[in-house]
């Protein structure tokens, strides 16, 4: 498959920059998986002592398979022939910058090994089991865009974002710490699942036409555009309600409605969808869905450090 490179991005012999990296990381996406271990941590806060090394090395795999887990989509998304130099909202590396697809496939396993020999500290400090669930969401990072039929090309995209990147990783942030599970830990944990998996629908809604093209079936185009973007809105609507029955009844403390601060960016991001047709049009919208994430889960946290002094 031929490589087109825009005529403003010269590819040279020169190693690529950092800057080239770090949009091959897909930096917007990585409130998904730095969130989930925040709040995990300040929960387990709340029951007991904090171990820094256990939050740190939990920190930086989460980082790593989220990482990974994107360099493995533009890899797959490039041999399928879905990404062009003119594609919206990807890291470009390849048909941009000219980066051979292999380097890329094999950088994206050398993090996903790099999360795993920190995942055996974890642990050899928590419980093995923690082994197994981290090495099925690696797969799903993986199947996510690789394999015979992706995760990513049908309606279940944003189920299986949200449940890995969110639920799963504030209960495994929260198990390392306490040694359990709680019914607290995980109704908490709802919203943010909820949130994450918003981004990938706000992802999908922006690529909604291209994915049609190229027969995909995700989540939005069995929608269409409009009833997407009000099950997006109404995603959003339930994560501050939850939070808010969770504070009225007493399973969060009454400081975790800080997350009602987060208010306008949700609003700023469903406005940002109407109306829009070009994919270029939609990045912001995307961008507030993600820092809509990002905002409310850090409230989230600090409402519940608060709880813990007052």
């Amino acid at each position: 498959m031929q490589t087109h490179i825009q005529p403003n991005h010269k590819v040279s012999n020169n190693r690529p920059s950092f800057q080239v990296w770090w949009r091959l990381m897909r930096p917007h996406t990585l409130t998904a998986a730095f969130v989930p271990v925040f709040i995990g941590t300040t929960l387990a806060f709340l029951e007991t002592s904090i171990d820094i090394s256990l939050f740190v090395t939990m920190l930086i795999a989460s980082l790593l398979i989220q990482a990974a887990t994107n360099m493995i989509n533009e890899y797959f998304d490039y041999k399928r022939g879905l990404d062009t130099a003119e594609s919206v909202g990807i890291g470009g590396t390849i048909v941009r910058d000219g980066v051979k697809p292999k380097i890329i496939l094999n950088l994206a396993f050398c993090f996903f090994g790099i999360a795993t020999l920190l995942g055996v500290y974890i642990c050899m400090n928590s419980n093995w089991w923690v082994a197994l669930i981290g090495l099925i969401g690696m797969a799903v990072g993986y199947l996510y865009t690789g394999g015979p039929l992706p995760i990513s090309s049908t309606p279940f995209g944003e189920l299986a974002s949200g449940f890995f990147m969110g639920l799963i990783i504030i209960i495994i942030s929260f198990f390392i710490q306490t040694g359990s599970i709680t019914s607290t830990s995980v109704l908490v944990s709802i919203p943010i699942m909820i949130l994450v998996g918003a981004i990938n629908m706000s992802n999908n809604i922006r690529d909604l036409d291209g994915d049609k093209k190229n027969g995909r079936r995700t989540l939005p185009i069995l929608l269409g555009k409009e009833k997407s973007i009000r099950f997006l809105a109404a995603l959003f609507v339930i994560s501050y309600v939850w939070m808010v029955c969770l504070a009225i009844t007493g399973v969060a403390p009454l400081w975790t409605l800080l997350v009602l601060l987060s208010i306008p960016k949700p609003i700023s991001a469903v406005k940002g969808f109407v109306g829009k047709s070009e994919p270029i049009q939609m990045m912001p919208a995307m961008k507030a869905t993600a820092q809509t994430n990002t905002i409310f889960g850090l409230l989230l946290s600090i409402g519940l450090f608060i709880s813990y002094f007052i």
